[in-house]
C-alpha cells in the first residue's frame, strides 16, 4: 500500500473504528510505504498496533525521499525501517552532501537522476545548484547511526521553513509540527506551526475524522491537556506549543497550501490565513483559541 502521511492521517481512524474494513485492508498486505512528508511517529505506530492486532504481525514498512527534481527518488529503504523519518540510503549513482545550516544538516544531491536546470530560466537553474553541482534541495538530514551510515539517513525537516523567535530560539518548524501532532493523537490530522518574530509558539491545525463527533469544547480540552503535558516534557520554549486555532476550511490545493503529495505548504498557508495568525496571537485571545498552560 503507498499513500503519503495526509492519506494515512484520513485512512488510519476509519481502520480503527471498522474491524472489517480493518481486516480487509490488512488481509494480503505485504508492505506499506509512505513518502511525500515526514509521517508523524503516532501513525507510524498506530498502522502497526492495527496490523499486529488484524494479522499478529507487523506489516514490513518502508520509504524514499527525494522531488519531482531527482525523478523522483534520491534515497530508498530497500530494507524494512523501524522507526519513522528513515528515509534510506542513496540510490545507485546518487551521492549525497550535508552541509552545516544552523544546528542542522542540509542534505544535497548529485546523479544521473537531476535535473539540469529549469527551462528559460538560467537565474533559478544558478539558484539551484552548488559550486559543485549537488542539487540543493532545501531538506534537512542526519545519519541514523554516525557509525554506520548503511543503516539510512532520517530526514530532520525543511532548511527554509525555519524561523527564529523574538527571544532569537530557532524554531525547527518540521520537528514541533510532527512532536505537537504526536502529543495530540487522534485529534489533529495536520497543523502548521507559527511564531516567527513572535514571543511563543502556535499552530493552526485540522481537527481529525476521530475528533468529528465531539463537541468543541470537547476537544478543545483535550487538546490543551495533551499539550500540556507535551510541553512539562521539553526544555525550552523552541518546542513548546502556547496556543492552538482550529481550522474549520480544510487546506486548500488550488490556493498551493497543500502539495500533490500531500504536504502542508507552511508558508503559503501561514500567508493566505494571516487573519488567523492575527487572531491566535491576539491579547486577550478569543474564545476558541486554545491556550496551554504549563503544569
Amino acid at each position: 500500500y503507498f499513500n503519503v502521511p495526509a492519506g494515512y492521517a484520513m485512512l488510519i481512524p476509519h481502520l480503527e473504528k471498522d474491524a472489517a474494513l480493518c481486516e480487509r485492508f490488512f488481509r494480503n498486505l505485504q508492505m506499506i510505504f509512505y513518502a511525500g512528508a515526514a509521517l508523524p511517529p503516532d501513525l507510524w505506530a498506530r498502522l502497526e498496533a492495527l496490523s499486529i492486532r488484524t494479522l499478529g504481525q507487523r506489516v514490513i514498512m518502508t520509504s524514499s525521499w527525494g522531488s519531482t527534481e531527482t525523478a523522483p527518488l534520491a534515497t530508498a529503504a530497500h530494507f524494512p525501517i523501524e522507526r519513522a523519518g528513515v528515509i534510506g540510503v542513496p540510490v545507485p549513482g546518487v551521492q549525497l552532501k550535508f552541509v552545516p545550516s544552523g544546528a542542522k544538516l542540509e542534505i544535497r544531491v548529485k546523479g544521473p537522476n537531476v535535473t539540469p536546470g529549469y527551462i528559460g530560466n538560467a537565474e533559478q537553474t544558478q539558484k539551484a545548484f552548488d559550486a559543485d553541482g549537488f542539487y540543493c534541495i532545501g531538506d534537512a538530514a542526519k545519519l541514523a547511526d554516525a557509525d554506520d551510515p548503511a543503516k539510512g539517513v532520517v530526514f530532520d525537516g525543511r532548511i527554509a521553513e525555519d524561523f527564529k523567535l523574538t527571544t532569537g530560539t530557532w524554531v525547527h518548524v518540521g520537528g514541533v509540527r510532527v512532536a505537537a501532532l504526536a502529543a495530540c493523537s487522534p485529534l489533529l490530522q495536520d497543523a502548521v506551526v507559527t511564531g516567527q518574530d513572535r514571543s511563543f509558539i502556535g499552530l493552526l491545525a485540522w481537527p481529525s475524522a476521530a475528533a468529528k463527533d465531539m463537541a468543541p469544547e470537547d476537544l478543545r480540552r483535550q487538546i490543551a491537556e495533551k499539550l500540556s503535558a507535551h510541553n512539562a516534557t521539553q526544555g525550552g520554549s523552541s518546542f513548546k506549543v502556547q496556543r492552538v486555532l482550529l481550522l474549520r476550511e480544510p487546506p486548500s490545493i488550488d490556493a498551493n497550501e497543500i502539495t500533490d503529495k500531500g504536504y502542508i505548504n507552511q508558508r503559503a498557508t501561514l500567508e493566505r490565513r494571516h487573519a488567523d495568525v492575527m487572531r491566535l496571537y491576539a491579547d486577550p485571545p478569543d474564545a476558541d483559541v486554545i491556550t496551554v498552560t504549563d503544569r
